[in-house]
């Protein structure tokens, strides 16, 4: 995997996590008359709280991970054991000197962080988190997302893992019938001060070829977002409406202690308890009966079996009749019945029972003590909050890359 990012304050006082796209074209043989010149890669000058190319120093401000599951109590923790490399790409070079992150082991989890030279408060601000992906070798199982880590002590003190508190976690995943790019972020409960993830629903589907994709999220203090693949909007929405759960609770909700009288009805139709069975209805009668008036096709042939025995088969060379028994030959379907309605002694077919109708039930009639479907009666929910403005993020200190792999080849992105 390989990253190009940028942390930037636009001139609109904007708080901006930018990258770059890079042109990416295949390899061309050279001829005798034609060599393909690449681009080369030049830093950009960019002024940004945070900024990412992978040129020299770049291991200074990059830390990879090696929690462990010993380390943690939680099974739903991981072990970091992939390696990573800053290398240029192994397949699409597209400019020469631009090099990236590498994952380097195959189904294996890696995590690799840096943290801001100073956290970034979006609050009032828009904010967007912006960078580049390459699958080398195509992407078959696994994830390629960042995750903007939340500023406090631990954060600085120990080393990071996939529990570590999170603002943002965006980017693509993909795995069997999962493939889709994954926007969450996690809100402060103002009244328990406990965090809850909110996912976004029908995220947009994630881009699996060996070319580098530039992924976009732009989150705006209106509390509108927008994704981008490849400056191409794929997805927009709000905050307060297309996050599972919701930000906000609902104001009322179905009171716990109340409960359905014993004496309510919910049955819209019963049986008429005064209608009878009718006096001709026979309950026994067959669904199907013989056709008496079918008859035995011209071309039947009675006196022909339906198998014969193989005349290709030949006796094993092995076989010993004392011991094995008398050799029969396997049986063929007869080819004579392919080619007349059918062989064989003949039966007449079965027809549906004109006088057939079944078990007897009384017919429904509307029922005189319906009161209607019961629901518990609404009370006003003691966990309501409003928050307009979910846009206003948890201060950001660090941001990670986790690569969460299985049956998956070597990622590069930028």
């Amino acid at each position: 995997m390989r990253i190009n990012a940028a942390f930037t304050s636009a001139l609109v006082s904007s708080a901006t996590l930018m990258g770059y796209a890079h042109a990416e074209e295949a390899e061309k043989p050279a001829d005798a008359t034609s060599v393909v010149e690449k681009p080369t890669f030049t830093p950009s000058a960019i002024k940004a709280p945070f900024v990412e190319q992978f040129t020299e120093g770049w291991d200074s401000r990059w830390t990879p991970s090696h929690a462990k599951k010993d380390d943690s109590k939680s099974e739903e923790d991981w072990a970091y054991v992939g390696e990573w490399s800053v290398e240029e790409p192994s397949v699409f070079k597209g400019i020469e000197g631009d090099k990236g992150l590498v994952v380097k082991n195959a189904a294996a989890h890696h995590a690799i962080s840096a943290k801001f030279p100073k956290k970034v408060d979006n609050k009032g601000k828009t904010l967007v988190v912006q960078y580049e992906v390459k699958p080398q070798n195509s992407l078959v199982c696994g994830g390629a997302y960042l995750k903007l880590l939340q500023e406090n002590k631990k954060l600085h003190a120990e080393e990071f893992s996939n529990a570590t508190p999170y603002v943002i976690m965006f980017g693509p995943d993909k795995c069997g019938a999962t493939n889709k790019v994954h926007f969450i972020f996690r809100h402060k409960n103002p009244k328990t001060g406990e965090y809850e993830e909110k996912h976004l629903k029908a995220p947009p589907a994630a881009r699996t070829s060996k070319l580098t994709s530039l992924y976009t999220l732009v989150i705006k203090p209106d509390q509108t977002f927008q994704i981008l693949i490849d400056g191409e909007s794929v997805k927009e929405g709000s905050l307060l409406e297309d996050f599972n759960p919701p930000v906000n609770p609902e104001k009322e909700i179905d009171d716990p202690k109340d409960k359905k009288p014993s004496d309510w009805v919910d049955e819209a139709k019963i049986a008429d308890p005064e209608a009878k069975k009718p006096s001709d209805w026979d309950e026994e009668a067959p669904f199907e009966i013989v056709d008496e008036e079918a008859t035995i096709p011209e071309d039947w042939l009675q006196d022909e079996p339906t198998s014969i025995p193989d005349p290709e088969a030949e006796k094993p060379e092995d076989w010993d009749d004392e011991e094995d028994g008398d050799w029969i030959p396997p049986t063929v379907p007869n080819p004579k019945c392919n080619e007349v309605s059918g062989c064989g002694a003949w039966e007449a077919p079965m027809k549906k029972n004109p006088a057939y109708k079944g078990k007897w039930s009384a017919p429904l009639i509307d029922n005189p003590a319906y009161k209607g479907p019961w629901a518990p009666r609404k009370i006003a929910n003691p966990a309501y909050f409003e928050d307009k403005t979910p846009s206003n993020l948890e201060p950001i200190g660090a941001v990670s890359l986790f690569l969460c792999r299985a049956r998956i080849t070597p990622y590069d992105a930028r």
